[in-house]
């Protein structure tokens, strides 16, 4: 049953797909999606995290990609954007009051969604903010995932760290004398509102232009920028999980891919968090921009095969690690 999903001529539906909506501890829904692998022989389940400002049908692609080579995956809609639950009136804001609140939808639908209906073993695919999140629900994932994919994550904004300084500063007064609700900066432009020429997610049209056409047709699907709160409790997040006793509780095997043209997220930033990682790996993808899993085909293949090549089947041992693409007929 997919009534809950939308699709275009050039965007489908995965095959063997289900969707509904999961009610969280505090009321709000969250939009899901459960793609059954399309190959044998199994090789257990991806959790797919989206970052701020995306919906599940963005990832219909790559959601086909991995159920082709045998994995069950789950998506859903963080709170706040997409098609789940807005978090306050003007549904355009790009809202949370903390990331905890994520974290806590997170352990919800893996406890209520992943495990009872989902193959072992299981895996998370993360981008961007999603990729943040992951992190900060590591110590929690401990015994439940085998290993972790993080694409651009979020654990640093370009430009200096005086720069940042200043905007964690800033965020912080502006909620505390009751503006944490406002946007953060002054673009508010929807997702897929600018045009391709100069944008900073990916360098294929083909993709984009699909992508905008998601919004176009389903316009409750897009969001604006982000708020004052969203910001700061974004910059917070950053904080712990960058602490060097937090990072030693992440006993994941975690593979970190940088954006090598990333103009959204700081690069440096996930590279000096990836070298202080105990079960840690480093790619970074020269060229690509910050959306690489929507970039064009040279770059999107080259995150294919490193999770290939990182992710074993679900008959492999849990300390091997391969070092090569799997073969392909």
């Amino acid at each position: 049953m997919t009534d809950f999903l939308f699709e275009t001529d050039t965007n489908q539906i995965p095959a063997a797909t289900r969707s509904g909506m999961l009610e969280m501890r505090d009321g709000k829904l969250l939009r899901y999606m459960v793609t059954q692998a399309a190959n044998r022989p199994l090789r257990g389940t991806v959790l797919l995290l989206h970052g701020r400002n995306e919906s599940i049908e963005k990832y219909f692609e790559t959601i086909t990609d991995l159920s082709t080579r045998g994995f069950a995956v789950v998506c859903f809609d963080w709170r706040g954007q997409g098609g789940s639950s807005r978090m306050i009136r003007d549904a355009m804001r790009g809202h949370v009051n903390r990331f905890d609140d994520y974290v806590s939808d997170l352990d919800q639908v893996f406890r209520e969604l992943v495990l009872p209906d989902c193959p072992p073993p299981f895996y998370v695919l993360a981008h961007s903010a999603g990729a943040l999140v992951a992190l900060l629900a590591a110590p929690l994932l401990t015994i439940r995932v085998r290993r972790m994919v993080l694409v651009a994550p979020l654990l640093g904004l370009p430009g200096s760290r005086f720069s940042t300084n200043g905007i964690r500063v800033a965020t912080r007064t502006l909620n505390l004398i009751g503006m944490g609700r406002r946007y953060a900066t002054k673009n508010r432009y929807q997702a897929g509102a600018r045009p391709f020429s100069g944008n900073l997610l990916t360098s294929d049209p083909g993709r984009y232009m699909r992508n905008v056409e998601i919004v176009r047709r389903q316009p409750q699907l897009g969001l604006g920028g982000p708020t004052v709160r969203w910001v700061s409790a974004a910059l917070h997040a950053i904080d712990r999980v960058s602490d060097p006793d937090f990072i030693a509780k992440i006993r994941i095997p975690t593979l970190v891919v940088t954006a090598g043209n990333d103009g959204v997220v700081s690069t440096p930033a996930a590279e000096r968090f990836a070298a202080q990682l105990r079960n840690g790996a480093l790619l970074t993808i020269d060229g690509a921009r910050h959306e690489i899993l929507q970039e064009a085909d040279f770059y999107r293949e080259q995150l294919l095969a490193a999770f290939d090549a990182f992710v074993p089947g679900s008959d492999e041992p849990d300390n091997v690690i391969s070092t090569e693409p799997e073969e392909t007929a």
